[in-house]
């Protein structure tokens, strides 16, 4: 377990990580890491229906909900510090004893395969997966988190049950517990309340390798009136040594209203409402992505800006000024130190190291970590990474032709 006191906090937060999520799934039961997440909600061993389990956290003013992703799950309930007996009780009766009932599942397979399908009508949040299935085909990485209406609509009892064998053990859970409350309480409670789980033989992923050799197209044809496109590059992983140089290197590009590509493309042209560079990682890789919703007559346009901001600052032709980097460095740490000041997100902070890597990294080491990037750390990283060679392109839009892309980003 991991404990993070926070003696001026009236509230904690109990969260069950678990490390287990769509990339260790099959394609028949592709979804079911996300399908589990919402039957814990369903009815426990001592409360064995939804209602019951709502009000036993209404009950004592708290929230709860649960989160599932590529590598992880996790169900959390936050409650005042006297109260974390009752949160301790609710959440290891609802993680470690779901009922699973037939029916309940049946009926919850409805409400997901709707879920995916709003998914379906919201290229925003849509375009996410689509570029996934892209940049890690042929690895599990390429899963989507809600799996498919078909996987999703085969899956029965037996399925969970299995599920639950393979991956919920004690050396592959991490319980977190970050507020005001007394530390021996806790490991306490911990003791008392998951002494029942036994240790499992962790399933390992399978590692991402990729062979691409020259740019990569999706091309996602729906008819909408606005275009969506994610422009990226593979990347590291999840605690390389250039994460803190990968991190800055997307908020000079696309992170505020100052950004290269917030000023290029929106400020400038009036391409998009809003243009945005991210950095995602797992376990064994990671990629650079930018997003932007644009004029479907414009497109093209949008595309070949932003992907010439990347190569420039690759080139070093457009330099990197010391303010800049100092901009980026404090806009990092700014809107961590900021997330940092919600239980939740503390322990998302901590806990997903410890789960991933074994390991524990501090706001302060990280705040290091951003200071110690120079510009030519950043043109090395940069110089790597955005080539022809790691480039991917999704764009979901009414259009037809994808070699009209693909002559985009091969120029």
């Amino acid at each position: 377990m991991l404990t993070i006191p926070l003696p001026n906090m009236e509230s904690s937060t109990v969260t069950v990580w678990v490390r287990a999520g769509s990339r260790l799934e099959n394609a028949k039961v592709n979804g079911i890491s996300h399908f589990l997440e919402h039957m814990v909600f369903k009815g426990s061993k001592k409360r064995p229906s939804a209602k019951e389990i709502a009000l036993a956290v209404d009950s004592i003013g708290g929230e709860f909900n649960a989160g599932t992703s590529k590598e992880w799950t996790n169900f959390y309930i936050r409650a005042r510090n006297e109260l974390l007996p009752a949160a301790f009780d609710v959440l290891s009766d609802m993680v470690l004893n779901p009922i699973l009932k037939t029916k309940d599942i049946e009926r919850e397979k409805g409400v997901i395969v709707e879920e995916i399908a709003m998914y379906e009508d919201t290229p925003m949040l849509k375009i996410g997966d689509i570029f996934e299935n892209l940049i890690f085909k042929g690895n599990p990485l390429e899963n989507d988190i809600g799996g498919t209406k078909d996987s999703v609509k085969r899956m029965e009892r037996s399925d969970f049950v299995n599920y639950r064998k393979r991956h919920y053990g004690a050396n592959n859970i991490l319980i977190t517990v970050v507020g005001g409350f007394k530390r021996k309480q806790a490991e306490e409670l911990t003791k008392k309340y998951f002494k029942k789980l036994r240790g499992i033989r962790r399933k390992e992923i399978i590692k991402f390798n990729s062979n691409q050799k020259k740019p990569a197209v999706l091309l996602h044809s729906k008819k909408k009136e606005q275009a969506h496109f994610i422009l990226g590059f593979l990347g590291s992983q999840t605690g390389s040594k250039d994460r803190f140089t990968e991190s800055i290197i997307a908020a000079i590009l696309g992170r505020g209203m100052s950004s290269r590509l917030f000023t290029e493309v929106r400020e400038k042209r009036g391409l998009a409402y809003d243009v945005r560079t991210s950095r995602e990682h797992y376990l064994d890789t990671g990629y650079i992505g930018t997003q932007a919703g644009v004029d479907v007559k414009r497109v093209d346009e949008a595309i070949k800006v932003t992907l010439d901001e990347h190569y420039r600052l690759a080139s070093g032709k457009k330099r990197i000024t010391e303010s800049e980097l100092k901009k980026a460095k404090e806009y990092l740490k700014g809107h961590l130190a900021l997330s940092l000041e919600d239980t939740r997100n503390i322990s998302s902070f901590f806990g997903l190291r410890e789960l991933l890597l074994d390991k524990i990294e501090t706001p302060e080491e990280a705040f290091k970590g951003f200071d110690e990037v120079t510009r030519e750390d950043i043109l090395r990283v940069a110089k790597k990474i955005f080539v022809p060679e790691r480039l991917n392109l999704v764009i979901i839009g009414p259009y037809e032709d994808k070699e009209r892309f693909k002559k985009i980003v091969s120029k």
